[in-house]
């Protein structure tokens, strides 16, 4: 089953079929704590295929007491953010566009699903995140519902390889809000990286 999913996330030259282990200093993560205003959300970001709708991809927005991303085996990132295993620090409103635009072109469109949680639930996904280390290829939807599995109101949640599987789950928790992402932009990414990396985070 590995391999075959493997073998699929390549196949599609996908932004989540990648990953390295890398930890920024503790300077570097200090320096770009970025807090948000607003509740305490968990936002779960699912890639779709515009042609076979298969889930592509599975990322993790955290509003807690500071703003992460968990972007398990993902691709896009920006060169004034530090990244430790996959955890991506000091995401500001604009860092959201730009993951969301990386993302979003003509072959594939981005679900968003947003949850309101208390403060404590908040505090223990991103601790569980943060805790989790880098992620293998194509586990992104793995990981991600193995960190929420084990926090307090997702245990019903189940345990899936498949982004789409992860992303219908979320949809029946009470109090979710989606919304669907497209853009016409080329299939090519790279260039959005390069236009985005040229751009500060606020």
């Amino acid at each position: 089953m590995m391999r075959l999913i493997a073998a699929f996330c390549v196949a599609l030259g996908l932004a989540g079929c990648g990953a390295q282990s890398v930890y920024a200093p503790d300077e570097a993560v200090a320096a770009a704590r970025f807090v948000a205003e607003g509740p305490k959300t968990i936002t779960l970001y699912t890639v779709v295929n515009n042609t076979s709708g298969a889930g592509a991809h599975s990322g993790l927005l955290i509003n807690a007491s500071e703003r992460v991303l968990f972007d398990p085996a993902g691709t896009w990132h920006h060169p004034a953010l530090p990244e430790r295993n996959d955890v991506h620090y000091g995401i500001t409103d604009k860092m959201v566009l730009f993951y969301i635009d990386y993302h979003a072109r003509e072959t594939f469109r981005v679900q968003e699903q947003k949850l309101v949680v208390s403060p404590e639930v908040a505090e223990m996904v991103m601790a569980r995140a943060k805790a989790y280390g880098a992620v293998p290829k194509a586990q992104c939807a793995n990981s991600i519902s193995s960190i929420l599995r084990g926090v307090p109101g997702f245990e019903a949640l189940p345990s899936t390889w498949f982004p789409n599987k992860l992303h219908d789950a979320f949809a029946t928790m009470p109090g979710v809000t989606e919304r669907e992402i497209r853009d016409e932009d080329a299939d090519s990414n790279h260039g959005v990286l390069l236009v985005q990396a040229g751009e500060g985070p606020n």
